[in-house]
């Protein structure tokens, strides 16, 4: 029932900052368009823990605010490939695609490593295993950064805090 709550504060408050009308007519039209889409999400039992995790939520800005920084860098990165590669005549894009291996033990922390690297510009999650994500890079910088492991610890200590497990794999090489 907590879920179903949150849910509706979600849908509420996204509802109401969207629409900057407040009369009597418009509100009740938000209301019953709140409640019939928490009807839709508890019949077709998607009102959970997993769909709405509240235990992020405090975590969750911060973590928004570190991989905007981390956007911004990668977008000056692309920035300067594409235009030192047009002034210079020299190859400073060279795509590469590896499969690196993964700490993260939860469906949720695998789906935000794999956004992240993909919001990232630069590079794109193309596939994730139980213990490994293929990823491509227009460069070999990129892939390097990712190994480092920076995202997945931000991610590890956002999702699995209590997680000590890891697992690792041979890495396959595909430049």
């Amino acid at each position: 029932m907590r879920y179903t709550f949150c849910l509706f504060a979600v849908l509420a408050f996204i509802w109401l900052t969207n629409s900057g009308l407040y009369t009597p007519l418009l509100l009740s039209f938000g209301l019953i368009s709140v409640v019939f889409v928490i009807l839709i999400a508890r019949r077709m039992k998607v009102v959970d823990g997993e769909s709405l995790p509240l235990e992020l939520w405090a975590t969750l800005p911060g973590y928004y605010l570190w991989l905007w920084r981390k956007i911004v860098a990668s977008n000056l990165e692309v920035v300067a490939c594409v235009w030192g590669g047009l002034f210079s005549r020299n190859e400073t894009i060279s795509p590469c695609s590896e499969r690196i291996p993964t700490k993260l033990n939860t469906d949720l922390g695998k789906v935000l490593y794999a956004n992240s690297i993909t919001l990232t510009p630069g590079t794109v999650a193309i596939d994730v295993d139980d213990d490994s994500v293929l990823i491509h890079a227009l460069t070999r910088s990129g892939l390097d950064e990712l190994k480092q492991g920076d995202m997945e610890n931000q991610i590890l200590a956002l999702t699995e805090k209590n997680s000590g497990s890891s697992t690792t794999t041979g890495q396959k090489n595909e430049c």
